[in-house]
């Protein structure tokens, strides 16, 4: 595992395929560990994942694995998944929508437009607000959000000192009218989380 202060991965990280092959089990054991305490259900059906540079390298040397498209899709891949490590002020989550069956999630997808920026959270009275990452539209003209959206939450020093302290009250959530789902963070997950902070 990188050190959280690893903001960035370059061509230096990625494992040469053979080689890659060789650790990939305790390599992928590591990442699900590591996972455990970065993932937050909210609600019935959004699940956070909330990401750092272990969970994007693991990510971008899997599809590498799986896709075998050599150099040229690693630059696809660094481009796409650089932008979700945090930089040392915020929090980067994946949100997953998490419906099995398909026309049950197009009907719950078609309420929720706009989802994307209506996620928060709370530490005590600060509120910090989600800012979805803009690489497209997450909500389609009609109205349908995306089953999976990127959301950065920016904190100030000040918010960043809240949540850091052990048992700080953390609330995660959505402001969405059809959606207005939260829950507490427990405090296995803060603590990992506050190590992006570092």
């Amino acid at each position: 595992m990188m050190p959280a202060a690893a903001k960035q991965i370059t061509h230096a990280d990625i494992l040469p395929l053979p080689d890659y092959v060789k650790v990939r089990k305790e390599r992928r054991s590591a990442v699900v560990a590591l996972k455990k305490n970065r993932r937050l259900p909210v609600g019935p059906h959004a699940t956070f994942y909330f990401e750092n540079f272990d969970t994007m390298l693991s990510q971008i040397q899997e599809m590498l694995y799986i896709e075998k498209g050599g150099d040229e899709q690693l630059e696809d891949e660094l481009s796409a998944y650089n932008p979700l490590i945090p930089q040392g002020t915020e929090l980067v989550a994946t949100v997953m929508f998490e419906i099995d069956d398909e026309v049950r999630r197009r009907r719950v997808l078609s309420t929720l437009g706009g989802v994307e920026h209506q996620m928060f959270i709370k530490i005590g009275a600060e509120t910090v607000k989600g800012v979805a990452e803009d690489d497209l539209d997450r909500t389609t003209a009609d109205g349908k959000a995306s089953s999976v959206q990127f959301v950065h939450f920016p904190f100030t020093e000040a918010q960043i000192a809240a949540f850091r302290k052990p048992d700080a009250e953390v609330v995660l959530g959505f402001s969405h009218e059809n959606y207005p789902h939260m829950t507490v963070m427990p405090e296995a997950v803060r603590a990992a989380l506050a190590k992006d902070f570092d």
